[in-house]
């Protein structure tokens, strides 16, 4: 027995190392496989390598992940359709004199793109070249512009057709049609909250979020309504059809994400955008992130097998479990390690490694798997915003002004942060928002 370690507390040692691995920039996907084989050969010899083998065709066999590559394809077809631009002028003119209408614009295209994309760095580097230098023209503070941009970009992550949502319900073996009713609730009220945030701050502090100038605004209904039937429209009405097929139990999500990948392929013709040069692009990407999300996923299977067959699961459940919590506190805790494991860590390491070990106890608590994923969902947001890993800062920054600094960033995504805790609050609370959807459309 090596060290004089139980089986059990191997399977501690090797998450340990996982981690502090991950910290020191080691690729996940190669350090999940390499940590598996190494411990699992530890513990079953040479049969690790027939375990790489079924868990690496189990992974490619899975028909659920079929919709990764055509939703992903959607998503670059999408932003290459030069649509983005349209639906922020329209959706600013839609906005009008409301307090921070520039913000307002920009968080609902945010939302609206994050519908058609669910790529957090596409649509925050997209909205920091249009929005965030239109906000900063505009006399917009700093780190309100930067925390709407990088807090808005993120919502693509909750809103179906979130990709992160269908890893989790092939991690956790719940239906992806119920989790995409089950989130659509509570994605559109997270993006609720940050309107209603930007607009009180911009009533309180005007200076912080000028008025548009009366030469920027539309004297008539007519433009309003034209600009958005040309740009809002079309990008509803191919989204309506995805999820509309999902949520009705027309398509199942692979045929749903291969008809919104025929979709954005004829909105982009439509707006005449699409060329061979953007073609091979969309591919080359999606097959880069496709390759990227298998990879992670054969890790993760071989890593959490052998995380099991050592044991390692069991000191944990031990340890939960002689807390005595009531099932909301355990909630309370399970989110709460969560969140804090997203200062560290990306959402995929959290989803593919970490949620796992909570998911056995979930019957224990009597706490529904779907609802578990939601809450999830809402909380792998601050994975993106808090440092220091906050992706969603760092993609702005790369593409920010020289003069718009990390920190300002940093500060203007924290209020953001106070918000997705509210709203988890609000779920905590109110579990219909997540629960009523799916109940009444699947019972």
């Amino acid at each position: 027995m090596m060290f004089g370690l139980t089986n059990p507390e191997m399977g501690i040692v090797m998450l340990g190392i996982f981690v502090l691995l991950v910290l020191l920039g080691f690729p996940v996907a190669f350090t999940l496989m390499a940590l598996g084989v190494g411990f699992g050969y530890y513990a079953m010899g040479d049969t690790v390598f027939q375990l790489v083998v079924q868990r690496t065709f189990s992974v490619m066999a899975n028909d659920v992940l079929i919709s990764v590559p055509l939703f992903v394809f959607m998503g670059y077809i999408v932003e290459r359709a030069n649509i983005l631009d349209r639906l922020f002028h329209s959706l600013q003119l839609a906005a009008g004199a409301l307090p921070g209408a520039l913000a307002l614009a920009a968080l609902a295209t945010c939302a609206m793109f994050a519908t058609a994309t669910g790529i957090v760095g596409a649509v925050v580097t997209l909205m920091g070249l249009l929005a965030f230098p239109a906000m900063l023209r505009a006399g917009y503070d700093v780190r309100l512009s930067a925390g709407v941009i990088c807090a808005g970009g993120c919502l693509g992550i909750l809103i179906p057709p979130s990709i992160m949502l269908i890893i989790y319900g092939a991690t956790a073996g719940v239906s992806v049609v119920r989790l995409y009713a089950g989130a659509l609730f509570p994605g559109f009220m997270l993006a609720g909250l940050y309107m209603l945030y930007v607009i009180l701050r911009a009533m309180m502090s005007p200076q912080l979020a000028p008025p548009l100038p009366k030469e920027q605004r539309a004297t008539s209904a007519g433009p309003v309504i034209w600009s958005l039937i040309t740009s809002f429209v079309p990008l509803a009405t191919l989204i309506f059809c995805v999820l509309g097929a999902i949520l009705l139990g027309l398509a199942t999500p692979p045929e749903a994400a291969a008809l919104g990948a025929l979709g954005a392929l004829i909105l982009a013709a439509g707006y005449r955008s699409l060329n061979m040069q953007k073609l091979r692009e969309s591919v080359y990407l999606t097959a880069s992130t496709t390759a990227m999300i298998c990879w992670l996923f054969i890790g993760a299977f071989v890593f959490t097998s052998v995380f099991s067959i050592l044991g390692g699961h069991e000191p944990i459940e031990h340890f939960v479990l002689g807390l005595d919590l009531s099932p909301v506190m355990f909630l309370v805790l399970a989110q709460t390690i969560i969140f804090l494991l997203g200062w560290p860590l990306e959402w995929t390491e959290i989803i593919v490694i970490f949620v796992p070990i909570f998911l056995p106890l979930l019957k224990n608590f009597g706490v529904d798997p779907l609802f578990f994923g939601i809450l999830v969902a809402l909380n792998i947001q601050t994975s993106f915003l808090t440092p220091p890993v906050a992706m969603s800062c760092f993609y702005l920054k790369g593409i920010a002004p020289a003069h718009v600094s990390i920190n300002q960033i940093f500060a203007g995504v924290m209020p953001f942060v106070a918000i997705v805790l509210i709203a988890m609050l609000m779920l905590y609370i109110f579990p219909g928002i997540a629960l009523w959807l799916p109940n009444y459309l699947y019972g």
